[in-house]
């Protein structure tokens, strides 16, 4: 009997050609102490971040971290099982109403994680009776969802609402119903959805239309709520899902829709009905964070600020960015192993950003991802360029200076 870890030798061989011996791999470094939103002690080094997706740079937030302390206090450390078997807390009661209030819908629903999130809503929402067109770039969160729920999927180019319309046109006579999943802000390249034109197909053709605002949560719109709000398209939108992790600065996640029936997600949706629910502290913690969010606007003005000067500066050393500007500005690199050594040297001389490599990234592009944050400093993001463009011109990424 082969030993059952064989399946992955195609895995292990790429992973030695690429990094060797070396423990110098994204997901084997160790953060030693976090200083602040933006620094940590990584092998004993002060190292700028920015690739945390702490957009808002809350992480830190004294309110949040009392909240969730007396939470901590007053309910312990976890709920140790599922709503469905050890109730709802009154505190999940408060972070739904408050994610309904400030999403300006009538029924919200939080999750452990963000992932879980996509999980339990596509899969509640679609079934072996049901067709699921999703964009191509979307996050494996959602393509698990679509698994789960047993309902044909089918992929359309992503953000082309010509090939969307095309593909529906071709369905027929469908038993069940017909779910369009996209994201609002993509992860990978800092791209966003034309959800006008989107929505505009989805209602030609009678569909229902989910949209993860993972990454634009918080970032987008007057109010923070998301792409849909900012490009004016919120009521066209049936369902709304998110995650903690980002804005949030926890981990968790949310969906939320006016559709009356939406609770019934609660005895419908196996990852909602079989997960232990999120912690207490966890939940007093988001209602802090949420309530910040939604009276200051001008956290989101510095991250764009912030995003604008990464992008710009970036820009003109030459590099190729992968979008125009958002809080995620995306390096383009010629290939895998340039990739590799350009995030080891970036990382060498202080600065920490996500590397991407396919299959996970759109068009098996080779990326260096940073993600910027409200809590950056105009010397920190000078700090980061600088960096960028001594290890270009090492690694001929960019012209020498003249």
């Amino acid at each position: 009997m082969k030993d059952i870890f064989d399946k992955y030798l195609p895995l292990e061989r790429r992973r030695r050609e690429l990094f060797g011996e070396t423990r110098d791999l994204p997901f084997a470094l160790t953060v030693e102490r976090l200083l602040s939103p933006t620094r940590a002690l990584v092998g004993g080094r002060e190292i700028l971040l920015f690739g945390t997706n702490n957009y808002l740079g809350l992480t830190f937030d004294p309110a949040a971290i009392e909240a969730g302390i007396r939470a901590l206090r007053e309910w312990g450390t976890g709920t140790t099982g599922s709503r469905i078997a050890n109730g709802t807390y009154v505190l999940h009661r408060q972070l739904e109403q408050a994610f309904a209030r400030f999403l300006d819908r009538g029924t919200a629903i939080v999750f452990t994680t963000g992932y879980q999130a996509n999980l339990a809503t596509i899969s509640g929402l679609a079934g072996p009776r049901d067709v699921i067109l999703v964009d191509a770039d979307s996050h494996a969160s959602i393509y698990d969802g679509c698994r789960l729920s047993g309902a044909t999927v089918i992929r359309f180019r992503h953000n082309d609402p010509e090939d969307l319309d095309r593909r529906l046109s071709r369905l027929g006579e469908v038993e069940g119903s017909v779910l369009v999943v996209v994201e609002g802000l993509y992860s990978m390249l800092g791209d966003v959805a034309p959800l006008p034109e989107l929505c505009a197909v989805v209602r030609r053709h009678g569909a229902w239309l989910l949209v993860d605002e993972a990454h634009s949560f918080g970032v987008y719109g007057a109010r923070g709520r998301g792409l849909a709000e900012a490009q004016g398209v919120e009521r066209e939108v049936h369902f709304v899902a998110g995650t903690f992790s980002k804005s949030l600065g926890a981990v968790g996640g949310f969906a939320a829709s006016d559709h009356p029936r939406f609770e019934l997600l609660r005895i419908a949706a196996r990852p909602y009905m079989f997960t232990a629910s999120p912690s207490p502290a966890t939940m007093a913690s988001v209602l802090a964070i949420l309530e910040r969010i939604g009276r200051e606007p001008e956290l989101r003005s510095r991250l764009w600020d912030n995003a604008r000067r990464l992008h710009a500066g970036l820009a003109e050393l030459g590099f190729t960015l992968g979008a125009p500007v958002s809080p995620v500005v995306a390096v383009v690199l010629p290939d895998e192993r340039t990739a590799v050594r350009a995030w080891q040297r970036l990382l060498a001389e202080g600065v920490y950003v996500n590397l991407a490599l396919p299959p996970g990234t759109p068009g098996r592009r080779s990326l260096l991802r940073a993600s910027v944050s409200a809590a950056h400093e105009p010397e920190e993001i000078e700090t980061a360029l600088a960096t960028f463009a001594r290890i270009g011109r090492e690694l001929d990424l960019v012209a020498p200076r003249p």
